[in-house]
């Protein structure tokens, strides 16, 4: 799925554990405080894959507050 410049993957660890990934869809890493990380494993062990995503978007919308985070280019610009 795609989410505000993002693209989000649920996966399973563990029988009924899901966590998400998230990567920007332009391939870039995501820089948090100078450090590059290609793409960030998000959350707790929830107990289905839309609780994990949801928790993804959550995070994801909080990443303009943070001091430090490059955005995607579409979205720093809007």
């Amino acid at each position: 799925m795609i989410y505000s410049g993002f693209e989000i993957k649920s996966f399973e660890v563990g029988k009924g554990q899901w966590h998400a990934r998230i990567q920007r869809i332009d391939q870039r890493p995501v820089v948090i405080d100078g450090i590059l990380f290609p793409m960030l494993d998000i959350g707790f062990a929830w107990s289905d894959p839309d609780a994990a995503i949801a928790d993804a978007k959550r995070t994801i919308d909080r990443f303009p507050q943070r001091s430090g985070m490059t955005l995607p280019v579409a979205e720093a610009s809007a």
